[in-house]
């Protein structure tokens, strides 16, 4: 099973971004969303940005993960 986690930007340095997702910060590959900007939110899957997402979509799908590991 592959999962794909929601994550806002923080910072860009050439083809990388760090990305911070449940309080979790790491670097990720932005190659595959060169348009990605500072603040938007990225569905991250094996250390690669593959897409940009609305904010209120991944909070809400944040929201099911916390639901989900809380129970």
């Amino acid at each position: 099973m592959c999962l794909a986690v929601p994550a806002k930007v923080n910072k860009i340095n050439k083809n990388t971004a760090e990305i911070e997702s449940f309080g979790v910060k790491k670097e990720v590959d932005i190659t595959l969303i060169p348009a990605v900007k500072i603040n938007d939110y990225v569905i991250v899957h094996a250390g690669f940005a593959i897409q940009i997402v609305d904010k209120e979509d991944a909070l809400i799908t944040q929201g099911y993960f916390k639901d989900y590991f809380n129970e």
